[in-house]
Parts: C-alpha cells; structure tokens; sequence
C-alpha cells in the first residue's frame, strides 16, 4: 500500500543475513540535508488523528483572520440579540427627548411671538392714546389761540415753532407732521393705524425695518409736537399772563387818576352813558372742569370790562389837549401880571400860543353851553362834561358849533384867534369843577400819565 511504502521508503534496505545489525541501524539517526531542514522550520504543520498537515504563512493567517472575524461576529450578533430590547428602548427614548426639546423649542418661540405680537398692540395702542392726546391739546390750544385773537388787547399772532428736522420715509412713514401755516399742528393718523400684529406671519424674502425701530421714531416724532405744543401753550400762557397784568395796570392807573383830580367815581359813573343797546340779561358762570386758562381768561374779560367802563367814564373827563402837535404855554395857571393894566391879576386857564385858524378841538365829550361872544374871552365856547365839569375855549376867531349840539373827544369847535382881551392869536383853554377854575395842567398831566400805559 501507499501508506507502507511510504513508511518503508524512509528507511535503509536490510539484508536477510543482517538482522542482528538492523536494529542498530534503525537506531541510527537519519541525517537529511540542511535545506530541507530550513523549508520545514518556514512551514505551519497541523496533526490530527495521526495525519500532518503542512501549510503556508499566508494560508495560516488568512484562516486565523477568517475564525477571529467568524468570532467576532457571532459575539456582536449574540450582543445584539441579547441587548437588542435595551438598544432599541435607549433610542425611542432619545428620539422622544429630541422631539420634546423641539416642541419646547417651539413653544418658546411662539411664546416669544405672542409677546412681541402683545408688546406691539401695546405700543400701538400708546400710540393711539398719545395721538388722541395731542389731538385734544390741538383743539384747546386752537380755542385758546381763538380766544386770545378776539380780545382788543392783544396784538399780533403767536409764531410758528421751530420745524423739527425732516424725518426719512423709512424711518417712520405717515408720520404726524407740523403744520407750516399755523401755530398749532395738525395730524394724519397713519394708515396701518387699524393693523395688528399677527402670531405667525411668512417669512419675506427682503426683510422688513424692525416695527420697534419704527414705533421709536413715532415717540420722536410724538415727543417732539408735545414740546412743540408746550412751547405754544406756555406762550399763550404768557401773552394772557401779560394781558391781565396790562388791563389791571392800567385800571388802577384810572382809578388814580380819578383820585388824584378829586371827582367823584360815583357821580361820574352815573353820569357815564351806559354801553350797548340793551339785551336779555345771561350771568357769567365759569364751567366747574375750567383749568387754569379759562380761569385766567375769565378774569381777564372782568377787567377789561372794568377798563372799557372806565374808559366810557374817562371819556367825560378833560385830560387831553385842546390843540394837536407841540404847543408852547405863554400863561399858566395862577396869579400872573396883566398884559393890559401891569398889575397883579389871577389868570384862570392856560394860554396855548398858535397861529391863527390852527382847528381847537373839545377835550371830552359833552354838550355845548355856551357859543359866542363872552366879555374879555372874546369869542368862547363852553362845553358841559357833566357830573360838574365844562370846559371853556376863548379868544376863538371862529367858532363851529352852536348851543345845545353833543360834541365828542377830538371835534372841531372853533379855530385860534385874538378876540376879546388878548394881545396876540392863542387860545386861552380853562377847566372847571362845578364852576371854579382849576389847573388846566392837573388834568393834562393825568392824561400823560394814562398814555404812558
């Protein structure tokens, strides 16, 4: 057999006749040569059930890699089905826990959404409450400005305010702008007035101005007409303020002045026309929710009643001049030497030197007494003033009026002559209290002091 042969093969022969040398020559060691021997050491030999089995390096390893991986294997795949419930469990969990942070995520946003939506309704409704605000103030200042142009007192206009600086369109569109006409500001309610923010809205391609940036430019814009209006109000203020204070002093200068000249208030205000033609009589009432304006105007419409009432009063007292322009006094009032006779003598007027035909004019209202020729006055008009007072204008060459004819303030009543006793043309101008003369000068002098105000 194969197997015998082989085993033979390796063996010397033996010779019948040698058996007693065989065994030692089976004991003998076979040498074999060194390459074999080095080709045997390269190998890897694997004996199983009594068989060798001789491989390569690379056949070697690529079985030991083939059974590590075959290892490696079967232990994931056991790891896996042993594990498998834990493995899937831990990654719904963690899909759960990244949803959740999501729909947090979310809900933080559309809360954030919803407080920006709230906080833009709520500037937008700031908003509206300013503009109404200024609206209101607008108004009252255009009644206040109303008021103030009807009274006689108060002359010329309130100027504009400063125009703040132009605002940039897309800053703040239909924006409130002052009016150049006026002193007070007119407004334009912006378009999207009415608009409101919605929760979600898509997103544009070109991003839109920030609406806080454009609710700040509107406070701006609303800031600055408030101070605008605060400036008109505290001017009007002022001009009313300054009103009263002039009415008031100019009352008490004609209060004064009726003391100082010693006439009864009493008797001249009785004897003062009444103003008007009549009327249902309506008291003046203040309303209960007037602020401190109307509660100054209304005193300030009591004065100047006062003051057109004494105006009327005044108007039959003589303090105005009875020639227009700069006269010189020859004569006062007082003891005086006679131009005719040289000797001591009262004079009981006022000597204005004029030329001849200058126009005389009645220093207060009153009635015509006395027309013509009157002794050494020559030619002479009295006008009664009531109340005790008259006037009397002499030496007239020509006289314009006649007795018993009303006569007012600044009328022609004759012209400046040198009739009677008078040794040039001037006019001799005299006052009278319930028929005495008095210094022409006193009452002149009341009349400086009324027009100084």
């Amino acid at each position: 057999m194969s197997h015998r042969s082989g085993q033979y093969a390796e063996y010397p022969q033996h010779h019948p006749h040698d058996r007693g040398r065989a065994v030692q020559q089976r004991r003998t060691p076979v040498t074999h040569p060194a390459p074999a021997l080095a080709a045997s050491q390269s190998d890897y030999t694997l004996v199983h059930a009594g068989k060798q089995v001789r491989i390569g390096p690379v056949v070697f390893w690529i079985v030991v890699g083939t059974v590590s991986l075959l290892g490696i294997w079967s232990a994931a795949t056991a790891t896996y089905f042993a594990f498998r419930d834990d493995v899937l469990t831990r990654l719904i969990a963690r899909q759960a826990e990244m949803q959740y942070a999501y729909e947090d995520r979310i809900a933080e946003l559309r809360a954030k959404v919803d407080r920006a939506t709230s906080r833009q309704l709520l500037d937008q409704e700031q908003f509206d409450q300013k503009l109404d605000q200024i609206l209101k103030r607008q108004t009252a200042l255009e009644g206040r400005a109303t008021a103030l142009g009807s009274m006689p007192d108060i002359t010329g206009s309130i100027r504009p305010p400063a125009r703040a600086p132009a605002i940039e369109p897309s800053a703040a569109p239909a924006t409130p702008k002052p009016s150049p006409i006026s002193d007070t500001v007119i407004f334009t309610a912006p378009p999207d007035r009415e608009a409101r923010l919605e929760s979600r809205s898509p997103v544009l391609a070109n991003p839109q101005p920030n609406p806080s940036i454009k609710l700040a430019g509107v406070d701006n814009v609303l800031t600055r007409l408030t101070r605008s209006l605060d400036q008109v109000e505290a001017r009007q203020i002022a001009m009313l303020a300054s009103a009263e204070e002039t009415l008031e002093s100019k009352l008490r200068r004609m209060r004064g002045v009726i003391t100082d000249l010693g006439l009864d208030m009493g008797q001249l205000e009785a004897a003062t026309p009444k103003g008007g033609m009549g009327g249902p009589f309506v008291p003046v009432k203040l309303g209960a929710e007037s602020g401190p304006f109307e509660r100054q105007l209304y005193r300030i419409s009591i004065t100047r009643a006062q003051v057109e009432k004494m105006n009327r009063t005044l108007s039959l007292v003589p303090y105005r001049k009875p020639v227009i322009g700069e006269v010189e006094f020859t004569s006062g009032f007082g003891v005086r030497t006679d131009p005719f006779l040289g000797r001591p003598a009262m004079h009981t007027g006022l000597d204005f030197r004029a030329a001849t035909g200058d126009p005389v004019r009645v220093t207060a209202n009153g009635k015509v007494v006395n027309a013509g020729w009157a002794g050494g006055y020559g030619r002479m008009v009295e006008v009664d003033h009531g109340n005790g007072l008259s006037t009397r204008y002499g030496h007239l060459s020509e006289i314009n009026v006649k007795i018993g004819q009303q006569v007012k303030i600044g009328d022609i009543i004759g012209e400046v002559g040198s009739t009677g006793r008078s040794t040039g043309p001037h006019l001799h101008y005299e006052t009278r209290i319930d028929g005495e003369a008095v210094d022409p000068q006193k009452f002149l002098r009341a009349g400086v002091r009324l027009s100084a105000g």
